[in-house]
């Protein structure tokens, strides 16, 4: 139990939360949403597609869901999970009881890599494999870079990689993430991203927001 009484859980193999401890929830509509998804999906004229690196506990995947049934703007998501979360740890999770929206348990029941219409807005994708075997036809307009912390996963956050994730980003897409490490920046910046640094939620001190130049 996250401090705004939400769930998280951790991964005892990189000894990391998914979550931030002050609150999963709060960090989660702080940064993917608020920061990254919201302004895209208000301006936007079509759909939306939002790539998510580490679909984790999904809690990012359902809060886009809501937010496509919110404002009634189409939503194609994809998500890569190396190390999907059990059906049974899924289950204890509370975000629907912390979000008043239904539909939860579908997104770890759905079938990798495919197509699943979840709702008349939301698309639903993930793919089980690593990021570096991931590949794509298309362009995306929002990136949730959640990998684990660089001193956990540094392979996730190295000029090549994040260069691969500005090659799949349109002109003007933005990414968004929680970690706002100097080398973090500095990757994002090498390749072709202006970087922002935001106030982050709860304790966290900052947060970035990176858009594709």
């Amino acid at each position: 139990m996250t401090e705004d009484g939400s769930h998280s859980l951790l991964n005892s193999q990189y000894n990391q939360h998914y979550h931030s401890v002050s609150g999963a929830l709060k960090e989660s509509r702080h940064i993917y949403m608020n920061l990254g998804l919201i302004p895209v999906l208000e301006a936007a004229e079509g759909p939306v597609r939002i790539f998510e690196m580490g679909f984790g506990t999904g809690l990012n995947a359902f809060l886009s869901w809501q937010a496509a049934d919110h404002f009634k703007k189409s939503i194609l998501y994809t998500g890569v999970e190396a190390f999907p979360v059990s059906m049974e740890e899924a289950s204890t999770l509370n975000y629907e009881t912390v979000t008043s929206f239904t539909g939860f348990m579908k997104l770890h029941q759905s079938s990798w890599f495919e197509d699943h219409p979840l709702s008349g807005f939301f698309t639903f994708r993930k793919e089980q494999l690593t990021l570096q075997a991931f590949s794509t036809e298309y362009l995306f307009d929002v990136i949730f870079y959640d990998a684990f912390d660089p001193k956990a996963q540094p392979e996730l956050w190295t000029d090549e990689i994040l260069g691969k994730i500005a090659a799949q980003t349109r002109s003007g897409g933005v990414l968004v993430t929680y970690s706002s490490k100097g080398i973090v920046k500095r990757a994002l910046a090498a390749a072709g991203f202006k970087v922002e640094k935001h106030k982050g939620p709860g304790k966290k001190w900052h947060v970035l927001k990176a858009v594709k130049i």
